[in-house]
């Protein structure tokens, strides 16, 4: 019965944090009711991006605040969603344009059984996407921004505040407007950096 009780009060809290984060970001969403449709939507009163912590496929652990001081698109998506692989080609061309200017985030919803490390990995691959990806492993990001339905665009600035918020496919032209907005509010000095792995000496 305690360990009952203590598992009711755990998933009690998870759920408050994530409706708490979806409140502080509703200002911002915007649906995009079919890709193509959506159109940049900037948040009159910045909301600040909740942290969180993803993996890539090998397992070497980032924080959204590593990227801190840069521009930054953060999209939700998993391999068994239509509309998400629908906008991936777009993303794939603005990445290919803006990957000097702007970090690029794609989280994908790894929930361990309908999504895995290596079925997000594997789709990435055969599709020849260049983009980084990162693994929500512990449904640390998907919490965060109280993802309830993917994919999902969020559009971050230099610094480190939510810009724009979109919840559906959007289109190229949705995806450059949004990230010429955040592009703009880097410093010269802020140039984006890829992130890597020091090889031992």
């Amino acid at each position: 019965m305690k360990k009952l009780l203590i598992l009711a009060l755990a998933l009690a809290v998870a759920v408050g944090g994530a409706y708490y984060a979806y409140g502080k970001l509703a200002p911002t969403a915007k649906t995009a009711e079919s890709a193509g449709q959506g159109t940049a939507d900037t948040a009159k009163d910045t909301v600040p991006a909740p942290d969180f912590t993803v993996y890539d496929k090998d397992g070497n652990k980032y924080m959204l605040s590593d990227f801190k001081g840069q521009p930054i698109l953060l999209n939700f998506w998993a391999s068994w969603c239509g509309p998400c692989k629908g906008e991936m080609p777009d993303i794939e061309t603005v990445y290919g344009e803006y990957k000097d200017k702007v970090v690029f985030l794609m989280v994908n919803m790894t929930d361990g059984s309908r999504e895995t490390v290596a079925t997000g990995n594997q789709y990435v691959a055969d599709q020849g996407y260049t983009f980084p990806v990162y693994y929500d492993t512990d449904q640390s990001a998907a919490s965060a921004y109280g993802v309830t339905s993917i994919p999902s665009n969020v559009f971050i600035d230099a610094d480190f505040n939510v810009v724009a918020g979109y919840r559906g496919a959007l289109g190229l032209e949705d995806f450059r407007s949004n990230l010429d907005v955040i592009a703009a509010t880097a410093t010269a000095s802020s140039a984006v950096t890829a992130p890597e792995c020091s090889l031992p000496t």
